[in-house]
């Protein structure tokens, strides 16, 4: 009978947008209370770097704020689409996207916002030999000379994380946080994420994750036995474990599904009736809390097969309980689910009543001790099938093992993500679980293009980068599963859109006014790249209006000029030169929710002018946009 505690209803909603700005610390009396870090919240709304040294519980490490800093940062990127090395690219739902997954991430975070049911990532394991992503984008391309390392055109490039550079685990905190940061954002409130690591950083990624999802999230850590010890002789103990953390966008909504049954498992189900097999189990509330003062509503008779009243009693003869409500227990007899035994004690005959537990549709709950999938030499076995090589890709993750974490994370229809895709397993199993049970789960795979070692068998088979590998891999795989099942893969996905990221398509028109000379007005009449096509463009338009980029997209001509239909009319786009009013109209009456064209594209100042005329009369609902 008060009114509600502000303080506690500001102090959730800063909670769920800012989970890593709660904290704790000593109040005016010394007791330790919750609290909002204010350095950090500052850092989250702030362009800049903010300073803050307060003593708190708290997980750091240096250059943490640069990290945030990142996260948050605008990018001038944006997707291209590629043809040529796409399969199917009109009709699959599946995208591969090659480039740097911080940035990917970021141009995603309006089209996916909140879409992606379970996000599964195997990212670089901190061993010392692994490459770690260099984020440090304002580096010169000589400094980057100066570091042993991979680098690109634009300064981008991948160093090899060894512990002898005092930096160990900063590089990595620094390389992971962003990701999973932007991470979240794309995950639904029912979605999970999966990531797999070994002993050297799960403490650290543990923390991380706490903060970045919140503590309350967490929901599992699975062991998984890799099936591959090191070492010939003995120098210590030898590993033979890797982990996978398992957090919840929100624990409250997420949805976590059963596996299947095994025949082991299915053992149990012992007895058999008209309507199958089924297992019982006590009806009565046994162990902890069972007494009847406990929950008094759950103590009360049920009829036995003779008429005689039974009631819920310990072994010692006390006053139990049932498990459930009297309500319950009269549906469970009506429908056939309640079992009886008689059993002497103590010279007398008495009635014990059971549940009924069928098999049919029975799921199982996953437990976090994984010891039904195959390890990873087993992985690497079947790289080398599908290729036909020695060892095309080192370390793959096993499909089982993705195959099962799909089935427990994501739903039939769901999206699923893996931004260090690697040599696409999880793709591989994303379409083998669809072949298996005729579902329609979507993949988005996202890979760096890192450049094979010249002595590995990768780039001796001729792949420029690891991108080839994986795209290669969904190819053969999927025409496989086709092959090994014909009948029942006919309407089977195996295709991927190639998307590749790249600078913006428009032209840096951003220049002081005493640079501006004669010759830069007729470069700047058009904003747009010279080597960009009508498809980039659009693309580049999908991304800014959140529209998937797996969608359906026709190509039709309407008074001789190419339109792009996507999602059956809702976006309609044309990019040609010279478009004339009749066009615009035709496009109009169409009635898309949006449309977009190019400035230039108008074939003279009567149809700028009229531009908005024509919507205006024909469809005023339609959102215009103009490049």
């Amino acid at each position: 009978m008060q009114t509600a505690n502000k303080a506690d209803e500001n102090f959730k909603k800063l909670a769920e947008m800012f989970p890593n700005a709660v904290t704790e610390t000593i109040d005016e009396n010394g007791e330790v209370v919750r609290a909002i870090d204010k350095d950090v919240l500052m850092q989250e709304i702030n362009t800049k770097v903010v300073d803050g040294n307060e003593e708190r519980y708290q997980f750091t490490w240096p250059d943490k704020k640069k990290s945030v800093l990142l996260a948050n940062a605008p990018i001038n990127k944006t997707l291209r689409p590629c043809r040529e090395e796409s399969v199917d690219f009109d009709n699959t739902e599946n995208l591969y996207i090659e480039g740097d997954n911080l940035e990917v991430l970021k141009l995603l975070q309006e089209t996916y916002l909140g879409k992606i049911k379970m996000i599964y990532i195997d990212p670089p394991y901190n061993t010392g030999n692994d490459f770690v992503y260099e984020d440090d984008f304002a580096q010169s391309a000589e400094e980057y000379l100066a570091n042993s390392g991979q680098f690109d055109d634009e300064g981008n490039r991948l160093v090899k994380n060894l512990d002898s550079n005092g930096r160990f685990h900063t590089d990595w905190l620094n390389m992971i946080y962003p990701r999973l940061r932007l991470a979240k954002t794309l995950l639904s409130e029912a979605g999970l994420i999966f990531i797999s690591i070994d002993e050297n950083e799960v403490e650290n990624l543990k923390k991380m994750c706490n903060e970045v999802f919140g503590e309350s999230n967490f929901l599992t850590c699975v062991t998984r036995a890799t099936g591959t010890p090191t070492g010939g002789g003995f120098d210590g103990l030898v590993n033979e474990l890797d982990y996978m953390l398992i957090y919840a966008k929100n624990s409250v909504e997420a949805t976590i599904n059963g596996l299947e049954m095994s025949q082991e498992d299915s053992k149990i189900y012992d007895q058999v009736d008209e309507q199958g097999r089924y297992l019982i189990r006590p009806l009565r509330r046994t162990g902890g809390e069972d007494r009847r003062e406990d929950r008094p509503t759950m103590y009360f008779p049920i009829i036995a097969p003779d008429g005689t009243e039974v009631y819920p009693l310990g072994p010692t003869g006390y006053e139990s309980r049932w498990i459930c409500s009297p309500d319950t227990a009269r549906k469970l007899a009506e429908n056939n689910m309640l079992a009886w035994k008689q059993v002497k004690k103590d010279g007398e005959t008495k009635w014990q009543v059971y549940q009924k537990f069928y098999l049919e549709n029975r799921k199982k709950a996953p437990g976090n001790l994984w010891t039904d999938v195959e390890g990873n030499k087993k992985a690497t076995r079947d790289v080398r099938e599908i290729f036909d090589s020695n060892k095309i890709f080192d370390f793959p993750k096993p499909v089982g093992l993705l195959k099962k974490a799909i089935s427990i994370g994501a739903d039939n229809d769901s999206i699923i993500m893996d931004f260090f895709s690697g040599s696409a397993t999880t793709a591989q199993a994303v379409i083998q679980l669809n072949a298996e049970d005729g579902g329609n789960r979507k993949f988005v795979m996202v890979q760096l293009p890192e450049i094979p070692d010249e002595k590995s068998e990768a780039y001796k088979a001729g792949y420029k980068n690891i991108c080839e590998i994986g795209k290669e891999r969904i190819r053969r795989a999927g025409a496989k599963i086709k092959e090994e099942s014909p009948l029942t893969t006919q309407n089977l996905d195996t295709g991927f859109r190639v998307l590749k990221c790249d600078s913006t398509n428009m032209k840096d028109v951003y220049y002081n006014p005493d640079e501006y000379e004669a010759d830069l007005f007729s470069i700047l009449s058009d904003n747009i790249k010279e080597d960009r096509t009508p498809e980039d463009l659009l693309f580049q338009v999908m991304l800014d209006l959140g529209i998937l980029l797996s969608s359906k997209i026709e190509e039709t001509v309407m008074d001789g000029k190419k339109v792009f239909s996507v999602a059956d009319g809702f976006l309609i786009a044309c990019f040609d030169e010279n478009v004339t009013e009749e066009t615009i109209t035709t496009i109009a009456k169409q009635k898309p929710y949006y449309f977009v064209m190019r400035d230039s594209s108008m074939a003279n100042d009567s149809v700028a002018t009229n531009f908005e005329q024509i919507f205006a009369t024909y469809s005023p609902e339609t959102v215009r946009k103009v490049l």
